[in-house]
């Protein structure tokens, strides 16, 4: 998927798993196939998962972010209402693997996809829960870090640009470029809180109609409030995103950077990974019709 994927096999996968982490001996250990773009992952036994970072860094930068997203897994749980993993340890590098790894709790339940339970109304008040009590996590002094989706929407130009050249075959990218347009110019909320920061189906566990777990925790943090609105666009329907919209008390201005954050990540999808990751590819196509539905050119 990546210019500069690493190749891990699961031998060495399970090698690395048994020498550092020897409770898991005798455990089954069996690669999972994910849409994930971030990490390979392997299940330990019934209760345990390994993720190995699959694109190249700095160790000790590696090293740096895994603590730093330990740290912030942990103080997720204390705000989340459902289930979410935590962290057992970080694994070290290897001659068959050259970057520090994470292995952590597993938790049930179904990935969630873009249509499945699009049109749930209790689907869409647990997401709400979900949200509302994030936000009600203590910024503690801090403020967004400055980088990625959650700041600035401006600052998200060049990489806009570059996505609207590249899905020119792809999508209707006149009416796109319009619709950023007046995106990039909404006005800063003036104010932060505590996000997920990356509410795509991929990290949301389902059962039945209802949400039962929540993953890929690591970025917990400060940023544009309006930033875990992007679910709305990536997992319900029209009606379904009134209902989620309502019960955050969303004004105007939260709900429209909210759809130009689903914006700025679904359109880089698509042609991204159109060859190297459908699943990925096809989110981004879905989330971009729900949001030309609700701001046609």
């Amino acid at each position: 998927m990546h210019d500069d994927q690493i190749e891990i096999k699961a031998t060495h996968a399970r090698h690395l798993i048994v020498e550092q982490f020897p409770q898991f001996r005798g455990e089954e250990i069996v690669e999972l196939e994910t849409a994930g773009t971030v990490n390979a992952i392997y299940r330990i036994g019934a209760g345990h998962t390994a993720r190995f970072p699959l694109r190249m860094m700095d160790p000790a930068e590696c090293t740096r972010l895994l603590e730093a997203g330990t740290r912030a897994s942990a103080e997720f749980t204390l705000h989340c209402p459902f289930p979410s993993p935590k962290v057992v340890g970080i694994g070290r590098k290897s001659p068959d693997y050259p970057l520090p790894w994470l292995v952590q709790t597993w938790v049930d339940g179904d990935v969630a996809t873009p249509t499945a339970l699009s049109s749930s109304s209790a689907f869409a008040l647990d997401l709400v829960r979900l949200i509302s009590s994030l936000r009600t996590a203590d910024l503690n002094g801090r403020a967004f870090a400055g980088q990625g989706r959650g700041g600035n929407l401006t600052d998200h130009d060049r990489w806009m640009d570059v996505c609207f050249s590249k899905s020119e075959k792809l999508l209707d990218v006149e009416h796109l470029r319009l619709m950023w347009s007046t995106f990039r110019e909404l006005p800063s909320p003036g104010h932060q809180a505590m996000c997920h920061k990356d509410l795509i189906p991929a990290n949301i566990l389902v059962r039945g109609e209802r949400l039962v777990g929540v993953l890929d925790t690591g970025d917990f943090g400060p940023a544009d409030p309006s930033l875990d609105l992007v679910a709305g666009w990536h997992l319900l329907d029209r009606d379904r995103r009134a209902i989620f919209r309502e019960a955050l008390d969303a004004d105007e201005l939260e709900w429209r950077r909210g759809a130009a954050w689903a914006c700025q990540q679904a359109l880089g999808l698509v042609w991204y990974y159109k060859e190297t990751n459908p699943v990925m590819s096809e989110l981004g196509r879905s989330t971009i019709s729900r949001l030309m539905e609700d701001y046609p050119a």
